[in-house]
């Protein structure tokens, strides 16, 4: 039995596809690209389906597998701990079933129960991650990439223990048997290097480390971006510790980029914490204030919903001490007391708990502002001055701390600042005790239901509605049907939309969002009805007043409302709409198919990822696409789809850019499938002119055909045996009305003066003709 998961893999994924299950076949190499590359959506996208795949065909082997490389992503890509705990276990358990345990992803899944454990409390289970990850380590040979996996996991567990110097002993020692066998360690065997040298207070070291490490693997395999970005994360965190801050800022990846990749935002927070100390950070886009703020506090939000308590609670302490060198107290105190929260979440405190008390006694140590007006003023007040946010929090800290009049008048701007700072949590803690001290407080409930699906707090929406159900029903129903749409469950969105309005048959916006739901749940005939009622319920604009403009229908909604007629092919209504707000058609009636500019058309592939497709559009929502399409995108030459409203892409201000740029829309539905099938074309390209002769003339048969291969595409020249001739490799679309044996004697007669021959051996094989002379080209070459 083999060892050797890729060749496993391999072998499997050949298996798969010969049996014809090709797209378990293509999530099997493609998940653990998704997995450790960060590429959430394909990951998600294709999951679901490839696990209910496996299990069905009885395939325990791609089963854990498949849910292994799954928990890598959650784990280490999105730091999850409790959250993914229970899949952990069963994991654990289903990889050590009889049925299981041959499998050579198997042992993998006791790492990924350790750097659960890791990341919810990782020094408090020290003692049973070293004895789970000792087990397994004895019984992996260091030539296995598990061997590599489970050596890092076990100097991560010593680093946890604060025992680094063990920690790099232990990597040494792993990676000369490592080598001994015959292998190379990985990338990641440097980090882990790198950080145990950091922890040493060896940032020289481990810069070095790093450079070491990226040439070993730059010379066996190509970096990609998610390798680089850790890379420049960690040699960031080096610098900065090296009082090189130039450097440093100059390795220290974008905000942004942290911000999609929770992997990197330790070492970036680090960093940054260094340079700010350092008086290195610069004015502008990176610097010590409250925009910071934000983006740490809602990093550290993300870890406390997901159950990471231990990585929350050392970016709360980065978060906290850059707040208190700001001076932003009420800020600083917040974190503190979330920090005080999750020390109860944690096995072991020692060093952490005294750190969180070194931040409570900063942070109470900072002084409130002075007050200048009576409380009830001092919103007003404050809005005539330059403020930020995290000023006029403490402005309205210190008025309520004067009286409790002056706090229950500010608990409202108290929690409004505490949301916008990215501390939702806390700010659902002041408005549920002002909610029990005064219930009949209209406001409340709308802003407390928004303040709890900002802090994604499931279980205080489903407490704040039904508290209000028996009085107030609509509010309940309303703030459930907020709660789904944030969670994308569209269903319950209709449910709970259905309750509002039977309680408030005017409602506007709860038929905006039912719409939306019926839309996401491809229900256009429900949305197009909601829309016209919206029509029929709003208020007219020249009629409205200031305080009704909620009440008035805006032309989004009519864009909303041509759409869902459009898939509806309601014509008529196409154009009655269209007609109020500006539209010209060419034809009073029939359906809308007319040719009005190049857009692009974002659609989702089969395996989860976006594509972008050139298109015509030939209305106000539908559009025609231009390229023959692979299995892969379930569209195809000449499909009309329809697509929602919103341009995704902002048009240049000026220059070349705006003259190309074209609008790009999301596909929501496929309104005329045109039937076309593909076939490939491959070999030797015949110049411009054939090529463009041979498109012309297959367009006039209703043929398609488009290019794939770029510049660089090259082939074999059977006169000389090198590689250097121009290739091309196109996509043909056969219209519905041909047969495939139509397509080969088509493309047998347009190309048969060509120097060098084509090749379309799938075609051919459907047309049932001889496949000899393609598999010759194939052959002569190098196809």
């Amino acid at each position: 039995m083999t060892t050797d998961i890729w060749a496993w893999v391999r072998d499997t994924h050949e298996q798969l596809s010969e049996a014809g299950h090709h797209r378990l076949a293509a999530a099997l190499v493609e998940i653990a690209g998704h997995a450790v590359e960060g590429r959430n959506e394909q990951l998600d996208a294709m999951y679901p389906e490839a696990l209910a795949s496996a299990r069905a065909l009885g395939l325990p082997w791609v089963e854990v597998f498949l849910r292994h490389w799954r928990m890598q992503n959650l784990l280490n890509k999105r730091h999850q701990g409790e959250a993914a705990m229970a899949e952990a276990v069963d994991l654990l358990e289903f990889a050590h079933r009889e049925e299981t345990a041959s499998c050579p992803q198997s042992v993998c899944a006791v790492q990924d129960f350790t750097i659960c454990h890791a990341n919810i409390d990782g020094p408090g289970y020290v003692a049973e991650r070293l004895a789970v990850l000792e087990e397994t380590l004895a019984r992996v040979e260091p030539a296995r990439a598990c061997f590599d996996c489970l050596s890092r996991e076990y100097a991560d567990t010593l680093e946890d223990d604060g025992r680094p110097a063990d920690a790099l002993t232990h990597l040494d020692r792993a990676q000369a048997r490592i080598q001994a066998a015959g292998d190379q360690v990985s990338l990641a065997f440097g980090h882990s290097r790198a950080t145990a040298l950091l922890n040493l207070g060896r940032p020289e070291d481990a810069l070095a480390a790093y450079d070491t490490a990226e040439r070993a693997y730059a010379a066996r395999h190509q970096l990609d971006d998610d390798d680089r970005r850790k890379l420049a994360a960690g040699r960031a965190v080096a610098l900065a510790a090296l009082g090189r801050s130039a450097e440093a800022l100059e390795q220290l990846p974008d905000g942004e980029e942290a911000d999609r990749y929770p992997d990197i935002r330790h070492r970036w927070a680090t960093a940054v914490q260094t340079l700010a100390e350092a008086g290195a950070l610069p004015h502008g886009e990176l610097d010590n204030d409250a925009a910071l703020g934000v983006r740490l506090a809602r990093w550290v939000a993300y870890l406390d919903t997901a159950g990471s308590h231990r990585p929350c609670l050392d970016l709360l302490l980065i978060a906290g001490r850059l707040a208190v060198a700001r001076g932003a107290r009420t800020v600083a105190l917040t974190l503190a007391a979330t920090g005080e929260r999750k020390l109860g979440q944690l096995r072991r405190t020692d060093g952490v708990a005294e750190r969180l008390a070194g931040l409570r006694a900063a942070a109470e140590a900072l002084p409130l502002p002075e007050i200048p007006v009576p409380a009830a003023e001092l919103p007003e007040w404050l809005g005539t001055r330059r403020v930020t946010f995290e000023q006029a929090l403490d402005h309205f800290t210190a008025a309520s701390a004067e009286s409790a009049g002056a706090a229950a008048a500010l608990v409202l701007q108290r929690a409004r600042a505490l949301d916008a700072l990215g501390h939702p949590r806390a700010a659902a803690d002041l408005l549920w005790a002002r909610l029990d001290e005064d219930p009949a407080d209209e406001h409340l409930p709308g802003m407390l239901g928004q303040v709890l699906i900002d802090a994604e707090d499931a279980d205080g929406v489903r407490r704040l509605a039904d508290r209000l159900m028996p009085a107030n029903p609509s509010e309940a129903h309303w703030i459930r049907a907020r709660w789904a749409a944030e969670q994308g469950r569209w269903e319950e969105v209709g449910e709970h939309c259905d309750g509002v309005l039977s309680h408030e048959p005017d409602a506007l916006n709860t038929r905006r969002l039912a719409a939306t739901a019926a839309t996401r749940l491809g229900d256009h005939a429900r949305a197009q009805r909601l829309y016209q009622e919206l029509l029929e319920h709003a208020v007219p604009a020249d009629r409205a007043g200031e305080d009704e403009e909620h009440r008035t229908v805006q032309e989004p909604d009519l864009w909303h409302l041509i759409t869902a007629a459009t898939a509806n092919r309601d014509w008529a209504v196409v154009r009655s709409t269209g007609a109020l707000i500006g539209i010209e058609f060419d034809a009073d009636e029939g359906p809308v198919d007319e040719e009005w500019q190049m857009v692009t058309v974002r659609t989702t592939r089969a395996n989860g990822a976006s594509v972008d497709l050139p298109a015509v559009r030939t209305g106000p929502a539908t559009a025609r696409i231009v390229p023959v399409l692979g299995e892969d995108v379930p569209l195809n030459h000449r499909d009309v789809v329809v697509f929602g409203p919103a341009v995704l892409n902002e048009r240049p201000e000026d220059g070349t850019e705006r003259e190309s740029w074209r609008p790009v829309f999301r596909q929501l539905a496929l309104l005329d499938p045109a039937g076309y099938t593909t076939h490939w074309l491959d070999g030797a390209w015949p110049g411009e002119d054939a090529w463009f002769a041979l498109r012309g003339a297959l367009a006039e048969e209703r043929y398609g055909l488009w290019a794939y291969s770029g510049d660089q595409y090259a082939v074999t020249d059977p006169a000389g045996g090198d590689t250097g001739l121009p290739g091309v490799y196109a996509a043909l679309g056969v219209p519905p009305t041909a047969t495939s044996a139509d397509a080969d004697a088509l493309l047998q007669r347009l190309t048969a003066d060509w120097e060098h021959p084509l090749s379309w051996l799938d075609l051919a094989k459907a047309a049932g003709a001889d496949t000899a002379r393609h598999e010759d080209v194939v052959r002569r070459y190098g196809l």
